[in-house]
């Protein structure tokens, strides 16, 4: 999906009218659920003795107000910053639509540099400690690798698969979430959390497609692509719930004091960057670029980004559009694992999701750069119910007693 992030690049996430096509993406490999009684949390007071032990409550029916205010604004924020990253995603891409792997690539590694830059300082201001920066760091090489091999295998599935199959097959990340946090982090799901996680993704489903023969176009598509796809989207959840392992393993490590989350973001986005450089030969011949030609396609991305020299066709809109993207994207990365710190992997997918359908009917509507409106049909409005009823079945679950813990 072209709507590339910081810690995940992901498979093109296209609509069926080209005005609502832009390559979405789940972005960083981590999500959130909207249980907000029942987020995982630290349990400080009921801790065990052993200085190895951490119990993690899946539920916490206790929860100070303020603690809930601030998931709840969290949230929020996460949500807005989804929806407007993949608005101006698609805005980006009216000046950079030859472009856009170049605009991913600048995103990615230009991102690194941002990411250790604010690191230096918050370490320099002490912010960061020394413990935080000790942590073993295998997990995020484990995070960078399964982030940049989700991304090949998604490229070379979506580069022969209809477009809006591929949002349908994507919806399978959240399932893929529930299995791994249910096996890796020992988490329980009532019955209804998980038909509401289920809803989530068929509202989805039922918005995007709107109806559309998605079915009808993988009768002519070998099954071996589809397949890869729904595996791309395993190597990325795995990803997600590796970062939720090391926040929570970190409580131990560093003695219930939080982990600052760039240290997550910036040694997870640095070994991403580097399997992505490694696997730069196969990516750009997968979106149709020679890899001798690769610097003549950055030279000239380059200058369609800055928008250098007077009436540069097809560039109007840069630099400031993908500028607007770009700081967007950060906030949205940022914000995303934050509630990933806070709640829980699942919980970030379902808020993510909620970003979809408000998203689809933002670009439905006039806006700059895409004058030309799009009329919604029946099935988005009952998509969006679906997915509604999901979120409310899952948010007003009873949570699981015996929480989880980890050693």
């Amino acid at each position: 999906m072209a709507f590339y992030s910081t810690s995940s690049l992901r498979c093109s996430f296209a609509l069926r009218n080209p005005k609502l096509q832009p390559l979405f993406s789940m972005s960083l490999s981590s999500r959130l659920p909207l249980h907000f009684s029942g987020n995982a949390r630290f349990n400080r007071n009921h801790v065990h003795h052993h200085p190895t032990a951490l119990r993690i409550r899946a539920s916490n029916a206790n929860s100070s107000g303020s603690g809930t205010s601030v998931v709840l604004l969290s949230s929020a924020v996460t949500v807005t910053t989804a929806v407007a990253n993949r608005v101006l995603y698609k805005l980006a891409l009216v000046p950079m639509k030859e472009y856009p792997f170049f605009l991913a690539q600048f995103i990615t590694f230009g991102y690194v540099v941002i990411y250790f830059s604010i690191l230096y300082i918050r370490y320099r201001a002490r912010i960061v400690t020394d413990e935080m920066m000790a942590i073993p760091k295998s997990r995020f090489v484990a995070i960078g690798f399964l982030e940049a091999l989700g991304l090949v295998a998604g490229m070379s599935a979506g580069a022969l698969l209809p477009g809006p199959v591929i949002p349908i097959l994507n919806q399978t990340f959240l399932v893929w979430q529930l299995m791994f946090t249910a096996l890796l982090l020992k988490r329980k799901y009532t019955i209804n959390q998980l038909v509401g996680c289920l809803l989530v993704a068929s509202g989805v489903i039922v918005a995007i497609t709107s109806g559309s023969n998605a079915g009808q176009m993988l009768s002519e598509v070998q099954f071996f692509w589809p397949a890869l796809m729904i595996i791309s989207c395993s190597f990325q959840a795995w990803a997600s719930v590796i970062k939720e392992h090391i926040f929570i393993d970190s409580a131990t490590r560093l003695k219930h004091k939080s982990l600052d989350i760039f240290v997550v973001n910036s040694f997870g986005s640095g070994f991403q960057a580097l399997f992505v450089f490694l696997s730069l030969p196969l990516l750009s011949n997968l979106r149709g670029i020679p890899f001798a030609e690769l610097p003549s396609y950055f030279k000239s991305g380059a200058g369609c980004f800055l928008n250098l020299g007077a009436g540069k066709p097809g560039c109007d809109g840069a630099p400031l559009l993908p500028l607007l993207y770009i700081i967007t994207n950060l906030a949205f990365n940022i914000s995303l694992l934050n509630v990933v710190k806070t709640s829980s992997a699942v919980v970030a997918s379902l808020l993510v999701m909620l970003s979809v359908p408000i998203s689809v009917y933002i670009l439905s509507l006039p806006l700059p750069y895409l004058p030309e409106g799009t009329s919604l049909s029946p099935f988005f409005l009952l998509g969006c119910g679906i997915l509604l009823c999901g979120l409310l079945l899952y948010n007003t679950s009873r949570p699981v007693r015996n929480s989880s813990e980890v050693d």
